[in-house]
């Protein structure tokens, strides 16, 4: 069984609500960057989010409750493999795939984006119609990069390559390789660019019609605008704000099944914690729309 941080863990909550057999939710920490390809420094996301989780309060004012209290389990961080990424993401896969088997929802913390090809693997097991809601400033779509397969900017066409489907929001930087594998998918991948997000009305609705009943979310922070989101390390100008980010996670909780998620690509920046608050934000967030929704159900 995992073992849980205590008593640094996210929300820094009580024991008996971090304690990993009793909790729904598991965070894993993954502080690995080997393959980002500007600036560094993801590799120190994970414990800069979780900091910043200590700091937040519990009670949603949108939702006018607190969902804290389904338990919420910090694993220790996993040890990056040195063999290199392709080892790394057979490392992740295995550690999740652990978590998942106890029926935990899965939190991936990266960490680099490359992290999400183990988490996704690992949840695709229990779920083999899984499809993926990415939010990213890039596509993360090219075969290679750097003469690897498993780079961060590979990320999505490892997934394409198992059959998911796949609605890519915000992108707002993409090669002509990419676009053209895109136009060769359009039963299978969905580019909802930022230009997209800001002139067509519906786009929620068409990014969800695009997906499954259930759906693995990944959250590259820069998919957000640097003005909420700065500590990245491949920026780019535009993205979704706080608001267009929660509209899509609201709508995804109460029309999905979302089962399993991760936060990645936080780098954190000197003298201010504005990503990792952010991150951190929408972990919770998450946790509680996919709890109110479950909840309204019953």
């Amino acid at each position: 069984m995992p073992t849980p941080t205590v008593p640094f863990n996210f929300l820094s909550l009580e024991p008996a609500l971090a304690d990993y057999a009793r909790a729904r939710y598991a965070v894993m920490p993954i502080p690995y960057d080997a393959t980002v390809s500007w600036r560094g420094g993801t590799k120190n996301g994970p414990h800069a989010v979780i900091a910043a989780s200590e700091h937040m309060e519990t009670y949603d004012d949108e939702l006018d409750a607190e969902y804290h209290e389904a338990g919420i389990a910090t694993l220790e961080a996993l040890e990056p493999d040195a063999r290199g990424p392709e080892a790394m993401c057979n490392r992740v896969q295995q550690a999740a795939g652990r978590v998942v088997d106890d029926g935990k929802m899965l939190i991936g913390l990266g960490g680099e984006h490359s992290v999400t090809i183990g988490l996704f693997r690992a949840v695709r097991k229990q779920h083999p119609d899984l499809s993926v809601l990415q939010i990213d400033a890039h596509t993360d779509l090219r075969d290679e990069y750097h003469s690897s397969p498993y780079s961060h900017a590979c990320v999505m066409r490892r997934i394409v390559d198992t059959g998911a489907k796949i609605a890519g929001v915000g992108v707002r930087s993409i090669s002509a390789e990419e676009w053209a594998f895109i136009r060769s998918r359009p039963e299978q991948i969905l580019a909802m660019t930022g230009l997209k997000v800001a002139s067509t009305p519906d786009w929620i609705d068409r990014v969800l019609d695009h997906l499954g009943e259930k759906v693995y979310l990944s959250i590259d922070i820069d998919g957000f605008d640097p003005a909420v989101a700065p500590g990245t390390g491949t920026p780019e100008p535009g993205g979704l704000t706080w608001y267009q980010g929660c509209r899509l996670l609201r709508a995804l909780a109460e029309r999905k099944q979302i089962v399993g998620m991760d936060v990645v690509e936080v780098a954190p920046v000197s003298d201010q914690t504005v990503t990792e608050h952010l991150a951190a934000r929408l972990i919770y967030k998450m946790i509680c729309y996919r709890e109110h929704a479950a909840r309204r159900a019953m």
